[in-house]
């Protein structure tokens, strides 16, 4: 838990952009937690009512490929689904990100269905 509470100290600039958008149910009405321990991993954003996890990558995940492999396995194989976006794609293209997060989110929660008994009665 102390390391999570140091990672939301230290958020890139991209992180917080995020986060202010995501947080209180800003986001289509979505819950996200951020800097969340899930196993032994701490993840950027969750949203446990889709099981989806957002990350945000800087220059540093290049060096770490096999970790963010391994990871990524890990939290699949724990019933979620991580989707990765570089800080400088979420810069440059901050509404083609929220899309695919806006996505990501539908993809996972079944809609409402109307009721069958609204036809023809």
């Amino acid at each position: 838990m102390e390391k999570s509470k140091q990672l939301r100290k230290g958020m890139t600039p991209e992180e917080l952009h995020l986060w202010y958008l995501l947080r209180g149910r800003r986001f289509y009405g979505f819950k996200f937690r951020r800097q969340m321990p899930i196993g032994s991993y701490i993840v950027d954003f969750a949203c446990f009512e889709a099981r989806l996890i957002v990350e945000l990558d800087g220059g540093q995940h290049d060096d770490n490929h096999e970790y963010d492999l391994r990871r990524t396995a890990f939290l699949n194989a724990s019933g979620w689904r991580v989707i990765r976006f570089w800080n400088n794609e979420f810069r440059t293209n901050e509404e083609g990100v929220l899309g695919a997060i806006l996505d990501g989110l539908n993809r996972l929660v079944p809609s409402p269905q109307p009721s069958p008994k609204g036809r023809g009665s």
